[in-house]
């Protein structure tokens, strides 16, 4: 049952008005079995003064593009009632017309664009109404049977409309089933949502709840029967494979469906095994119910039409299987959503990417992907939402969805795509998923904040996870959720390695640029380095580099969309310095390694460049140890002499920070760079001995 929020004492101490909508809005949306994501809609009329100082009736209504659940009062119009009432007796009005009419009904330009269904709020005859998208609702609404069902539930008590997209029409359509029914409490709206009113917000508010808790103990009392005797979803054909095996299986396969899903751009993958997915991609009915349709409008843009259906029978050993019928499976739907398009598209429109947003395997689950991680959970998210529908209409009668020009219309209708341009513009690392070790140190957290400030998801790998940690949760309170992910490693451990690249697939679905970074420094004159340190330097500098450069090589291979690494070096790497041979040699390796893997990685897209920096003092772990000390010595000088000495040697007279590598990698994963590769890049303020020749 869908839970009554409403505090009576939050309630009290609103400013009446926009306040109180604001809250009741935030309320419905809380409930994402009340209100999908970004759909829905909610409005108050209220009496406001003009710039006259008169009294005028204003309608507030949601603006286009904003959520319910995170709305606040800038996003809300307001609109003079006396000037949308006469439209009532208008016979026609495009879409056009209507948002440009609307446009001269604000009472503030600087307002939002009005809701796509702000006529349907206006016509009605009440203070308080509300446009949700329950599931049990729509579960109704999108059963072949419903409105015999809604008369079992609701009596006289309701409106029903058939489906018409939103607009004029409909919004004239349910104003006038409604005054023509003195009885009426509620609209439905098939294969769409619930319309609900009240004389106060409160009133309004719980009649929402009220309404949608009828269905909700109705239908549930159907599905409960039907579980009983195993047969949701014509009962269950595939076990779930045990929860480890998934995410195991999930990170093997993501990389590929990554590199199939991104034509054009690269698009993030998420992996999904809740409950209620497995229950419906192992069922019986799922590879033909699923492919009826979408089960609100308000899904398409994010969704598609259909998901796609992987016919594969749960096996850990068969990952091979997996991914050939995964190959095959997005190729045929890319094929498939080219044709819907030919078949249905305007004049004007373009078609948007063809691969599939919601990917069902049998025993594993479900991936989505999408431009982000947020966008591809979205997806993932009113899929949910659709699986709810499927089941509650499946055990009222025949589920049903749009026709595919219905479909199409709504995927592609202007009103609908003008929220997607709402969004943020894309920068230069959006859709990208940057690896970094050492993350947690000075040159890779400010690596880390400088990719993520144009767009990438970044994982910061390092020893000391709580620091990692630490840059993670900077980044994603800034940046929003899951924009960073921190790992544990040990660059020197095989097993480490390989363990962080698949929890990076199951985070974001693969890698496209690696930043080779982790590190330490020894000093020591030459007949005094044991082996041991030699051997510390060769592991964590030499070793480290190329296993996680090569395990890196291998899931960008997989992608099959290139991609780039970036080795932070030393001006050691190429000079020849006292005190510091087991260190420089492992320097040296780095940036011929790096040569190396660009001669390799070339013909299938994979640049390597390497970053060569100095004496950057600021926020580094292994300044702050005996290096400090053992470099002050070799020249002579006092520990905190240091920096001062190394600004003066410089040609630029300069220090160099961590920040100034940063800009270094992000010239070299950046399109600026898509034809270097092999090369060596000295960001030491200009020291004569280390100039690359």
């Amino acid at each position: 049952m869908v839970q009554n929020l409403w505090d009576s004492s939050k309630a009290a101490a609103l400013t009446p008005g926009l306040d109180e909508l604001v809250y009741r809005s935030n309320l419905l949306g809380a409930d994402r079995r009340v209100c999908n994501w970004g759909g829905g809609n909610t409005s108050s009329k209220t009496i406001e003064k003009d710039f006259r100082g008169r009294d005028v009736e204003v309608m507030w209504v949601k603006g286009s593009g904003s959520d319910l659940a995170t709305m606040k009062a800038g996003n809300f119009t307001g609109l003079r009632m006396d000037d949308i009432r006469p439209l009532f007796e208008r016979e026609e009005m495009s879409d056009e017309e209507m948002v440009a009419y609307l446009a001269n009904c604000m009472i503030d330009a600087k307002h939002p664009r009005a809701s796509i269904e702000t006529l349907l709020h206006a016509f009605l005859p009440f203070k308080h109404v509300d446009h949700t998208h329950p599931d049990a609702i729509i579960s109704l609404c999108c059963a072949d049977n419903g409105k015999e069902i809604a008369r079992e539930i609701y009596g006289g008590r309701f409106v029903w409309v058939p489906y018409i997209r939103p607009g004029f029409t409909l919004s004239k359509m349910i104003a006038e089933g409604v005054l023509a029914n003195p009885e009426a409490e509620l609209v439905l709206m098939e294969k769409h949502g619930l319309v609900t009113w009240g004389d106060t917000p409160e009133a309004c508010y719980a009649k929402t709840i009220a309404i949608i808790n009828e269905a909700e103990r109705y239908i549930g009392a159907k599905i409960q029967a039907q579980a009983a005797e195993g047969r949701v979803f014509g009962g269950r054909q595939a076990e779930p494979l045990p929860a480890e095996q998934r995410k195991q299986i999930a990170a093997a396969v993501m990389p590929l469906v990554r590199g199939l899903a991104s034509s054009d751009k690269p698009v993030i993958v998420t992996f999904d095994d809740e409950a209620d997915v497995l229950e419906f991609a192992g069922s019986q009915d799922a590879a033909q119910l699923s492919q009826i349709g979408a089960a609100c409008p308000d899904h398409l843009v994010h969704t598609k039409v259909v998901p796609l259906f992987v016919d594969w029978t749960p096996n850990a050993d068969d990952i091979d299987g997996l991914k050939n019928k995964l190959k095959d499976g997005i190729a045929a739907y890319k094929e498939q959503y080219q044709a819907y398009f030919e078949r249905n598209k305007q004049a004007d429109d373009v078609m948007f990417d063809a691969a599939p947003r919601v990917i069902l395997i049998p025993g594993l689950g479900m991936l989505n992907t999408g431009k982000s991680w947020s966008n591809s959970k979205l997806s993932g998210a009113l899929y949910h939402r659709a699986v709810a529908v499927m089941k509650g209409a499946t055990a009222l009668g025949r589920f049903v969805s749009l026709s595919e020009n219905e479909s199409y219309n709504v995927e592609y209708w202007p009103l609908e795509l003008y929220k997607l341009s709402l969004a943020p513009a894309e920068a230069e690392f959006s859709r990208k998923i940057a690896f970094i070790t050492g993350g947690a140190g000075g040159i890779g957290s400010e690596t880390a904040r400088r990719l993520v400030l144009e767009g990438a998801h970044v994982v910061l790998a390092d020893l000391n996870l709580e620091g990692a940690q630490k840059v993670a949760a900077e980044i994603n309170a800034k940046y929003g959720e899951n924009r960073a992910l921190a790992v544990k490693m040990d660059v020197t451990q095989e097993e480490q390695v390989a363990a962080a690249y698949a929890e990076t697939a199951l985070a974001y679905g693969g890698v496209d640029i690696i930043v080779n970074n982790a590190g330490l420094a020894t000093s020591s004159p030459f007949t005094e380095t044991s082996l041991k340190e030699w051997n510390l330097n060769i592991s964590v500098l030499g070793t480290g580099y190329f296993l996680v450069a090569r395990e890196a090589f291998k899931l960008m291979k997989e992608q099959n969309t290139g991609g780039s690494m970036v080795f932070i070096g030393s001006k050691n790497s190429v000079y020849a310095g006292k005190n510091v041979t087991a260190y420089s040699s492992a320097k040296a390796l780095e940036a011929h390694l790096a040569r190396c893997i660009a001669a390799e990685g070339g013909e299938i897209g994979i640049r390597v460049n390497t970053i060569l920096p100095d004496a950057i003092l600021q926020g580094s772990a292994i300044w702050n140890s005996g290096w400090r000390n053992e470099r002050a010595a070799a020249y002579g000088i006092e520990p905190d002499q240091l920096e001062e000495y190394y600004r003066k040697r410089t040609t630029l007279l300069v220090n160099i920070y961590p920040r100034d590598i940063a800009e270094g990698v992000a010239f070299f994963a950046s399109s600026k760079a898509a034809k270097t590769t092999g090369c060596m890049l000295t960001i030491d303020g200009g020291v004569p001995a280390a100039f690359v020749r």
